[in-house]
């Protein structure tokens, strides 16, 4: 029964996401978490080689490769809610 409901959550959570991740701009990404740190690392390059980055002032880091985004580093990830 704790099986079931475990899929049942975990469903509804990748459907919810996939329309949100079909609007990146790349076809393939590698997403990686880092539980000690609450780091969430989305990149769309291996490797990741980014030669310039752009925090924001809502803890997301931009990495580029020149023009191209490579990569997206998200920090505190496992406080992110829905913004409205």
């Amino acid at each position: 029964m704790e099986k079931e409901l475990v899929k049942k959550r975990i469903t509804k959570e990748v459907f919810e996401a996939t329309p949100h991740l079909l609007k990146f701009p790349v076809g393939k990404m590698w997403i990686d978490y880092d539980k000690e740190a609450d780091v969430l690392y989305i990149s769309f390059k291996r490797p990741q080689k980014a030669t310039d980055s752009e925090m924001r002032e809502n803890g997301i880091l931009f990495r580029y490769k020149a023009k191209e985004l490579v990569g997206i580093t998200v920090f505190d990830a496992s406080k992110r809610r829905k913004q409205k």
